[in-house]
């Protein structure tokens, strides 16, 4: 029998590549999501691609009682990858009660709710963002690196997270755990009909490079030319997002067949190169064509001077490994930006 697993933020940029993913690893799909960043058109998407429509509930990770709804329709679901969060640095720094309130009450309600149901286990979507700026001796960082002060309310909530996780499993709760840490996903699904379509201004930095490139944004600004990097601009580990989806596949198997040592278990997923933001420029350049009408701006609260990962550890226990090039994730982005041009859409 397939095995369920709930996928919250599942119309979102990362949870709908995760979908394809997980349906064409023989699993099906529960997916909650409150819209508030994303479409339920992304649903037929999800079928277009994979010939499976997953279940779809319009519903808020903070409304316990509408969450729970879904367990009692869907008792058979045995894991879940939690996606739903709000994840602006920018925003956070602006109106961290939101972050704060969303981020962590959706994450609890999901913990109350697994013993109930029996769900074996969790996958919790964290970030690079819990190592703060890391010293230059742990770059690239890795899962033992020290987590120091977060730089953002967004980061704080993914720390605390954590911790939340942690506690829980370690107070005897009778769930398990993997926490992916991952870094800076971008691109679109190679169709074309998935792909990162933010409501209103992107937050992201590749779908506003590909809407500046296509004239939908005036300008482009790059926050900070003056950091102690190489060319002055931030560091990153970006990651095409159907290699990070392939690693929650991995992950969620490691759940549900028993095959995790520990309760808790914490993985870097991300490429384990740094490319600076002039760097993703030029190579978005260069592989589209197209240039990109940007200005250098001052920097930007909660930034990260440079961070990128240390991988060993996913490529060695998960079995997982990031295969594309930066090329073809930032070429996968243009075609999609130029696919929902084609629709009309932007």
């Amino acid at each position: 029998m397939k095995k369920t697993i709930l996928v919250t933020g599942g119309t979102g940029f990362i949870g709908s590549h995760t979908t394809v993913e997980l349906q064409a690893a023989g699993y099906d799909v529960v997916i909650v999501d409150n819209l508030s960043n994303s479409n339920a058109d992304v649903v037929d998407g999800i079928e277009q691609i994979s010939g499976i429509r997953p279940a779809f509930y319009k519903v808020d990770c903070c409304d316990l009682p509408a969450l729970e709804d879904v367990f009692k329709k869907h008792p058979d679901i045995c894991g879940i990858i939690h996606f739903a969060a709000s994840k602006a640095v920018g925003e956070s720094v602006e109106q961290p009660l939101k972050y704060y309130e969303n981020n962590l009450v959706s994450l609890i309600n999901l913990l109350k709710i697994m013993p109930v149901y029996g769900v074996k286990g969790i996958i919790f979507s964290s970030s690079c963002t819990v190592y703060g700026q890391p010293d230059p001796e742990h770059l690239p960082v890795t899962e033992e690196a020290p987590i120091k002060k977060a730089e953002s309310p967004y980061g704080n909530t993914k720390q605390i997270n954590e911790e939340i996780v942690q506690d829980y499993v370690k107070s005897g709760a009778p769930i398990s755990a993997i926490l992916l840490r991952y870094f800076n996903p971008i691109g679109s699904h190679p169709s074309g009909i998935i792909g990162e379509l933010p409501n209103g201004v992107p937050a992201n930095l590749i779908p506003y490079i590909t809407q500046t490139a296509i004239g939908i944004r005036e300008q482009l600004s790059v926050f900070g030319d003056d950091y102690d990097t190489p060319d002055g601009s931030c560091i990153r580990d970006f990651i095409y997002v159907l290699d990070l989806a392939k690693a929650h596949v991995a992950a969620m198997a490691r759940i549900v067949e028993g095959k995790n040592t520990e309760p808790v278990e914490i993985y870097n997923v991300g490429t384990g190169n740094g490319v600076s933001v002039f760097e993703l420029l030029n190579t978005f350049e260069k592989c589209t064509g197209v240039k990109v009408n940007y200005k250098v701006a001052p920097r930007r609260a909660g930034d990260i001077e440079k961070v990128w990962g240390n991988v060993d550890k996913a490529n060695n226990v998960l079995g997982w490994k990031a295969v594309h090039t930066l090329e073809e994730a930032l070429s996968s982005a243009w075609n999609w930006q130029k696919k929902l041009r084609e629709r009309g859409i932007m």
